[in-house]
């Protein structure tokens, strides 16, 4: 079997050729903090709850997930509550920069899926034209289940220009982002009933671009900052990643649980005991 670092030195190799695409879970934020606070940027499930409901945890039942909790606040609150949480959270306080985001950024990558509903990414790709896609839910008059936004590298936000999938440039690098983003405009997949509906169209082809189900035929994948214990992230990446290649990918796990491991293998995913930090290690020295 390759030894770990040889096997990080090849997925490093593979995302710097473009030949692996970066898939980010909420851990690919770890360190993040607020300039002025200093609190580390809320990503996860529970700390997501936790900030969307004043730093006070809810009951058991609804720290199970966040789209659960969510969906609680929703119906007390309003859709609009949820969409103004998320849009001061992610845009409307200044967030230090990743540094696994940093290096990506640096990097030609021509694929990205990134989960999280912050915009690190999309800050780093600024001066760099590209396709945003971002996913949507519970919309009327449409089947379709995504908004695409053609950047012209020109000016931020103000540069992103709302395209359908025709007429799309297909050859420009794209940006992935599922659960949403504040900018260029809030769209976000956040609740339970988001969930529903989005998986539901996910499963039945409306929510990726076509030109987007062509490219990723046969494509491997490199899982980082992401657990696979959460069911709505699990069954949205189930559906992201059909067609891909043999294996399908390798995810930065350490002390995978068994039930981890079991999700990973019927997906073609195998496991590496690291993370993103010891796929940074790997990459500095071999920079040096």
């Amino acid at each position: 079997m390759t030894a770990p670092s040889e096997l990080l030195a090849t997925l490093v190799q593979g995302i710097e050729s473009g030949t692996i695409v970066p898939y980010l879970g909420p851990g690919a934020l770890t360190g993040v903090t607020e300039k002025v606070s200093g609190n580390p940027i809320p990503a996860d499930s529970d700390s997501l709850i936790l900030a969307m409901n004043d730093g006070k945890p809810m009951a058991p039942r609804l720290m199970y997930e966040f789209p659960r909790a969510a969906m609680n606040l929703e119906n007390k609150k309003g859709r609009k509550f949820i969409e103004r949480f998320l849009t001061e959270t992610y845009l409307g306080k200044q967030w230090s920069p990743s540094r696994l985001h940093q290096w990506l950024g640096e990097r030609e990558i021509p694929y990205m899926v990134d989960i999280n509903r912050d915009t690190q990414m999309q800050l780093l790709w600024a001066d760099k034209p590209h396709l945003l896609i971002c996913g949507v839910a519970r919309i009327s008059g449409t089947d379709y289940r995504y908004r695409i936004y053609q950047y012209d590298g020109s000016g931020y936000p103000e540069g992103y220009k709302e395209v359908t999938a025709a007429s799309a440039d297909a050859s420009l690098p794209v940006l992935f982002k599922p659960m949403g983003s504040p900018l260029p405009e809030a769209n976000y997949i956040a609740s339970d009933a988001d969930y529903v509906d989005y998986i539901t169209e996910l499963m039945g082809g409306f929510a990726i671009p076509s030109f987007l189900k062509d490219y990723r035929q046969g494509k491997q994948y490199l899982f980082m900052g992401m657990r696979m214990t959460r069911d709505t992230e699990r069954m949205v990446l189930s559906d992201i990643i059909y067609a891909a290649g043999e294996p399908a990918g390798w995810v930065l796990l350490p002390d995978a649980t068994d039930k981890e491991k079991r999700f990973c293998a019927k997906k073609n995913l195998e496991v590496i005991d690291a993370d993103w930090a010891d796929l940074m290690e790997i990459a500095m020295a071999e920079a040096v």
